[in-house]
This record gives structure tokens, sequence and C-alpha cells, in this order.
């Protein structure tokens, strides 16, 4: 959930990873930090603030000019061991200074540890686990510093993405990873490492991502891989294929309005070269997976979090209509936590924008344990569950640099879409259904363009509600995650407490909220259930609640039932979750806006959950 930056080469290294710190911000963090090495004499320079990274940078450009320096690390921390304040900021050193750590991640037996280096006369200046590495690197450190980290990296256990630093080893850098994600930028003549590819690629486009338990050694001579253990080991180059461009803001007042506006072009990058009008059918090769191999699925189950898991939630609903497999939604976590059955035939969907996420990367794992085939449906190239799936669906929606996600959950959709109508395909899904669907598909550019072109009259509703401090969001088959994942933007955005509920649920006891205080916004477009619907709205102005309806447009039934209306252009009910949380997201947009909120960062929130 933090960010990691570390150079090695010939330029300021400490303006390299300020710079890169500032494309990491928008992961979400509480403080920041980072360290020089001085290559006059054996010395670190280490400055943390609990600000952000602006912050830091004046702090650093007082102190810098004393230092000489080629090599860097730095730190965006959120904050989970201790509060966010200086001292708990990275990066943490060594009792002699000698050894920096930053550090990605949670060491679950760091207490342990403590009390042994404790035990020993250390004294601990911070409430992490993190300084817990930096001592016992120093304890094990005979003069070869990757050599310390690996045998201090044998004794810790949980997760990190971890770099090191030693005034006694000028010019490098030591980098280890075990489910936190290290991406190594390979240059000429320098070296970038991050956790995040948007730190790297105004370098170089040509990048290796670490596996876990992969130990790094960097220096001016360039780089080594090998294990915990000092065996070698091999990683392919993988080729970033998008520009510095595309994590710019390009002339928007913030990321997240930028990527609403790109969903057309999202969608039909997703959708690009994947629909077979000749077989009425879709192209999906990253599945690997034949007619043979899709016949013999006869369960699905999907992992996921957040706004993956609603996209997921969606995709059951498509699975079930349109492939007639039984389709289980599973939050990622209970794949561990609950130990749910995985029977043969069984086909895991993990969905994850960053393809990091730690809960549904553990559930990938557990069904690959299990021998349940896995696919990924991630939009990061190379992210470490595409990686250990092995197969499955990019996105190709283009980084999203803003913490709230948008084009990430419409591509979802999108993939989840083209995936049941090649399953439909192999089963009960006719020849004709299957042209209507694909049809219907590739129209989705338009569709989500529609919308986009009623944002002032989004925005001008959006106004009205600015001001509330509670929402409800309802919604029936195919629109109840899209009622979720609307009062989800809404809470992340602009923290008015929002709630998504089915439809049928009203009455089961949100309705006692009710006031005319408190919007309700209605997902209703023609769709199955839409007459009950109505009723609902009904019921909730009988309470005098004000209520926004979505609903197709042309749409008379609603006239005189809400207070405001927004519309989305006619569509099949399979695809008209896409449009609906366009208008949501601009909805949401709009009201954190007018409230005055860090709409790109919301407070306490983080971009990729790599913990769990």
């Amino acid at each position: 959930m933090c960010g990691i930056i570390g150079y090695v080469g010939p330029q300021d290294a400490g303006k390299v990873v300020i710079s890169g710190l500032k494309r990491l911000e928008y992961r979400g963090y509480d403080s920041a930090g980072i360290a020089l090495q001085n290559v006059q004499q054996p010395e670190l320079l280490v400055v943390r603030t609990a600000g952000k990274v602006t912050e830091l940078e004046i702090e650093l450009d007082a102190r810098q000019p004393l230092f000489s320096t080629g090599t860097a690390i730095g730190h965006t921390r959120w904050a989970t061991h201790g509060e966010p304040t200086r001292e708990n900021a990275h990066p943490h050193s060594s009792s002699s200074g000698n050894i920096v750590v930053a550090h990605n991640g949670i060491i679950d037996n760091y207490l342990v540890i403590k009390q042994l280096l404790q035990g020993q006369g250390i004294e601990f200046t911070s409430e992490t686990d993190t300084e817990v590495i930096a001592h016992l690197i120093e304890h094990y450190y005979e003069g070869e510093l990757s050599e310390a980290v690996g045998r201090a990296l044998q004794q810790l256990e949980g997760t990190y993405g971890l770099m090191v630093m030693s005034a006694l080893h000028p010019n490098m850098l030591v980098t280890a990873r075990n489910g936190s994600p290290i991406v190594v930028g390979i240059c000429d003549g320098e070296t970038v490492i991050a956790s995040d590819v948007s730190a790297v690629v105004s370098h170089t486009k040509q990048v290796i991502y670490l596996d876990d338990g992969d130990l790094l050694t960097t220096t001016s001579d360039g780089v080594s891989i090998t294990s915990l253990r000092n065996l070698p080991v091999a990683r392919d180059a993988i080729e970033i294929d998008w520009d510095i461009e595309a994590i710019e803001k390009g002339g928007f007042e913030h990321f997240m309005r930028k990527e609403i506006h790109e969903q057309p072009t999202a969608l039909q990058n997703t959708l690009r070269g994947r629909l077979d009008f000749s077989s009425s059918s879709t192209k999906l090769s990253g599945m690997q997976m034949g007619p043979t191999k899709l016949a013999d699925i006869d369960r699905i189950m999907v992992a996921a979090c957040g706004t993956s898991l609603y996209a997921g939630m969606v995709g059951k609903h498509l699975f079930e209509d349109f492939t007639g497999i039984p389709t289980d939604i599973l939050h990622a976590a209970e794949f561990r936590d609950h130990n749910p059955i995985v029977q043969r035939g069984t086909c895991m969907l993990a969905i994850s924008q960053s393809g990091e996420t730690a809960d549904t990367l553990g559930a990938v794992r557990e069904c690959l344990r299990k021998g349940a085939q896995v696919l990924g449906i991630c939009n990061v190239v190379g992210s470490t569950i595409a990686r250990e799936a092995g197969k499955g669906v990019y996105l190709h929606a283009g980084p999203e640099i803003g913490v709230a996600s948008t084009k990430a959950f419409t591509s979802q959709v999108a993939v989840l879409a083209m995936m049941a109508i090649l399953l439909g395909r192999s089963r009960r899904l006719s020849a004709d259904s299957g042209q209507r669907m694909i049809d219907e598909l590739s129209r989705l550019p338009e569709l989500a363009q529609a919308v986009l072109d009623q944002e002032d009259e989004i925005a001008g509703i959006a106004a009205k509600y600015a001001r509330a401090e509670h929402a409800f969001f309802l919604g029936r088959g195919y629109m109840y995650p899209a009622a979720l994942e609307g009062a989800l933007k809404l809470k992340e955005l602009s923290y008015i407490h929002a709630e998504g509920y089915h439809a049928a649920e009203l009455k089961h006891g949100p309705i006692a909220l009710l006031t005319e205080q408190v919007p309700v916004i209605v997902i209703a477009p023609d769709s199955s259930g839409k007459s009950r619907t109505l009723a609902n709205i009904q019921e909730c102005k009988a309470r005098k609640a004000p209520v926004i309806a979505i609903v197709t447009e042309g749409e008379r039934d609603i006239n005189g039932l809400v207070d405001d209306v927004i519309s989305i252009p006619h569509c099949e009910e399979f695809i008209a979750a896409i449009p609906a949380v366009i208008a949501e997201q601009l909805f949401a947009y709009h009201i954190a806006r007018e409230r005055g909120c860090e709409i790109d960062q919301p407070r306490n929130l983080a971009k990729a959950v790599t913990v769990e």
C-alpha cells in the first residue's frame, strides 16, 4: 500500500527519488522519507516527515548540499504499526546508522524478534515492525550486505518489498520481495527500482518484476538476482506498453476526472481484437482454453475485493444467464479464512486492477494448491496475480492513478461479458444471441461517451446534494452491484456515509433511516424487476426522502415520482451497469469537488491494498 523507490546511477539520486515518490503519491500515504548515500565518506543522510512529499523535498533541499550522491532510497508510508509520525516514517536505521531500510508490507513475527534484540541491548526508536529489519540485518552483517539481508529475511514471517542501503557499501542497493511488488527498470548506466511501474516509466520501458524470494543486488555495474540462500535466479524483462503521458493529468483538474473521461477509449482498447463477428463469439487467447477445456468448467468462483468484487457480482449474472454455470462470489479473504470447497471442474477468476491485491493473491495460491483452473483479470501487465495465475485476460485500460477505481471497473465488466459469451457459445448460447451480445459490446465506447456528454447536468444535480451526510443506493439484478459501486464511490470520495442495497431490502431495515435529509439514488433502467423498483421509489417518497433516478433515456413512468433524473442511453440489460456506473462516478466526483475533498487521494485509502 506504500510506495518505495531506489536509484543507483550518475544522476542526482535525491532528485530522481523525490520525482519517483511524487509518481507514487496516488497510492495513498501519510508520511514520507528518503535516505541518501554520501560517496565522499561513509555516511548516510536520512530525512523524514509526517507530511507530504513536497514537505520532504523542502527539508531535503536545505540539507542535501552537504552530500554528493548517486544512490538513494525513498518511501511513502501508509500507517499500519504506529501513528503517522516522523519517528515512524521510513527509512529506518540500525543502531549504528550504517544500515537503512525502506519496507512495504507487514512483518508478522516482529514482536518476537524485537524482544530478542532488546534483550541484546538494542534500543528501538519507533513503533513500527520495519525497524526490526534494520537491526536484524546489522546483527547478521559480517562484511557482505546482500548475505546479511538474506540471512535476516530468512528469520522473518510476513510480507515485504524491501530496499536496503549501507554506509559501508557506496553505490549499492539490496532489494528483496515477498508478497509486495518490486519492479526493476533496466536503463543504460543506471537502475531505478520501485514498487510501481509508474515511478520507472520516465526512465525506461524495459522492466523486470521480482518474484517472491528474489534478492536483487544493484551496483553501478548493473544488477544480479539470487535467492535468499545466494543461488542465481533468472528473470525475463518485460516492455511497458504505455507512455509517461498516460500518468499525467493532461489538462484535467484531477486524475479521477481524466480517467472517467478515458473510459470510451479504455473500453475500446479492452474490446479491440476480441469480438469475433464471424463466429458470434469472442477471442480471449490469454485464457489458453480451447473448446474442450471450456466445456470442462462446471463451476465458477470469483475472488476479488472492493470495486473488483462488485464487477464480479455483475459477472455472476452474466455467467449464470448466458452459460448456465453456477457462479459463486467470494470476498478474496474468505479463501483462507473460510476455506471454500474447490471441486473438480472449478474455474476461479481472480479480479484485481493492480494484480497485487494481497487477499486476492492469497486466494489464487489457495486455489492453485487445490488444483483449480485459475484465470487472472488484471490491468497491470506483469503483475503478481497475472504471473502466478499464468493465464487470464488483461484489461488494457491504461494506468489508473486515482485511488477510487473508475475505468478498471467498466473494463472488468466488459471482460467478464466477453468471457460469458465465449463460455456460453460452448454451451447453450445460440449464434443469434451471441451476435446480439457482441453487437451490444461494440457499442460500449459510444454508450460511455453519451453519459459523459451529460456531465454538466449531472454536476448540477450533484451540487444540490453536496451537503448531505447520508445516502442510499438501490438496484435490482444487474443494477444491484451498480448500487454497491455507486455507494462505494460516494463514500470514498466525499466521505458521505453511503450504503448500497438490493432494492428489495429497503423494507428490511434501511427504510427506518429515510428522512428529508437522506437522498436515495435508485438505478432503474429498462430491466427485469423495474416495476418493483418503481414501487420502491414511491416508498421512499412517502417518507419524504429525495430521490435521484438513473433511468433509460425517454423514461416516462417516473414522471412526478422523483426529484431528479439522470438518463443513460438505451442498451441491453447485461451491459447497462457500465453506463449507470459512469453516471454514478460523475455524481460522486462532483459532490466531492463541491465539498472540497482531496479527490485523487482520499483520506486513509490506498490504491493497491497489498496488506491483508
